[in-house]
């Protein structure tokens, strides 16, 4: 095993990584952490958009792990590449109710379960709509008038849309003009654009499962940059590939040779 040889506690850059400076390496993650908390106090919806690899499931699913329990419910839905009525029967599964037949029927016994939620429980949902970019134009074309509380007198409960980046564009449609008016804050998360702050995620990543000096040549960092794309799961992936061919080589330091062979190990497949 490849963390034996190098001496680490762990898998470098896991998927459950929970050390909020982690994430922090990206570009617009402070404004994240921020829109997060004003919707702690204020519900509302949120958009928040990057390219694949970025880390935004990853970002938003850090700052939800820390929300106080049970003052807080977190409702995550992700398969929503279907139709409209069939997330909503997905939010009722996730809310313990039997999914009704007939949308009518199904609104309301949400909304009631949203209600008594909130007002009899005084818990706090936070419904989080991953790869969002899939959702049908009917689910949001009409999801506004779902939000619609006590004669739109209430924002009941937070909503984040999390996808890739076409998603933004679909919401400036017309058609959706009613459910784009509800979204108090929109954040995009950036790669790694610079080695600066590549750097900085590198060597944070290695040292928090107890990495000792540097494992990687500097024109093996390089090499590195400039294949992920500066995408930290990339990064991950490259990084677990060449410990495991630098330990399969009886090497103790990983230097360009290696990375190049994770490189076309990855291509390869």
């Amino acid at each position: 095993m490849y963390r034996q040889r190098f001496g680490l506690s762990g898998v470098p850059f896991p998927k459950n990584a929970r050390d909020k400076t982690f994430f922090q390496e990206l570009e617009g993650y402070k404004r994240l952490e921020r829109s997060f908390q004003m919707l702690r106090e204020e519900p509302g919806v949120e958009l928040l958009t990057a390219e694949p690899g970025v880390g935004k499931t990853a970002s938003i699913r850090n700052l939800a792990l820390g929300l106080p329990r049970p003052e807080f419910r977190v409702l995550y839905l992700s398969d929503t590449n279907i139709g409209a009525v069939d997330v909503y029967r997905g939010l009722a599964l996730e809310l313990g109710l039997k999914p009704a037949f007939r949308r009518a029927a199904l609104w309301r016994d949400l909304k009631e379960r949203l209600l008594h939620m909130v007002d009899e429980h005084a818990e706090q949902p936070l419904l989080i709509l991953d790869e969002a970019h899939h959702l049908s134009e009917r689910f949001l074309a009409d999801f506004s008038g779902f939000l619609n509380f006590a004669f739109d007198s209430r924002d009941l409960f937070t909503t984040w849309l999390v996808g890739q980046p076409q998603l933004r564009e679909r919401l400036r449609l017309q058609v959706h003009a009613a459910l784009r008016s509800r979204i108090v804050a929109a954040v995009h998360l950036e790669p790694l654009a610079s080695r600066e702050l590549f750097t900085a995620f590198l060597e944070h990543g290695l040292g928090a499962v107890g990495a000792k000096g540097s494992l990687i040549a500097d024109s093996a960092r390089e090499l590195l940059f400039r294949a992920s794309g500066g995408l930290p799961r990339e990064v991950g992936k490259l990084v677990r590939k060449a410990l495991r061919l630098a330990h399969e080589r009886a090497e103790n330091f990983i230097d360009e040779d290696v990375v190049e062979a994770a490189i076309g190990e990855r291509v390869e497949t």
